[in-house]
């Protein structure tokens, strides 16, 4: 189901202003509920976006519907970006609030072209976690579900 004619929208976002057409993208593909752009800061070349059409910051609060579509989009792009610049990865990035910097307050997802030597800084050290704090933190999200 499209929400395209009621996705709501944030006059002062920029990603809400590129897919209301009053700012430019490079744009490679857009459906009903989403757009994919080349992101303007890149990472690396080939750092894509694939965005929600409607203004819905963060993960929790968007359509599941519209939800999927970004995630078909994103893995569209990234089927795009593995066959024309062969990456050794790629990463799918999706920040949700301050603390996991993100940077605009409108669901994306970043498609990012990766090499083991490149410098990015994303991944982080596997360490072992204490099992009762993990049970614990299980048990209570679990009760959340």
């Amino acid at each position: 189901m499209s929400h395209v004619e009621t996705y709501p929208v944030d006059g002062t976002c920029v990603f809400c202003r590129i897919v209301a057409g009053q700012l430019p993208c490079f744009k490679l593909c857009e459906d009903d509920d989403t757009i994919a752009f080349m992101d303007i800061n890149p990472v690396a070349p080939g750092h894509a976006l694939a965005v929600a059409k409607g203004h819905w910051p963060t993960v929790d609060v968007i359509p599941g519907d519209v939800l999927a579509s970004v995630a078909r989009t994103a893995q569209r792009v990234a089927r795009a970006v593995g066959t024309v610049l062969k990456p050794e990865g790629i990463n799918l990035v999706q920040s949700n609030g301050p603390g996991a910097a993100q940077s605009v307050p409108h669901l994306h997802v970043h498609i990012l072209p990766r090499h083991r030597e490149d410098g990015v800084l994303l991944n982080w050290a596997l360490v072992a976690g204490d099992r009762a704090a993990v049970e614990a933190v299980y048990q209570r999200i679990k009760a959340a579900l």
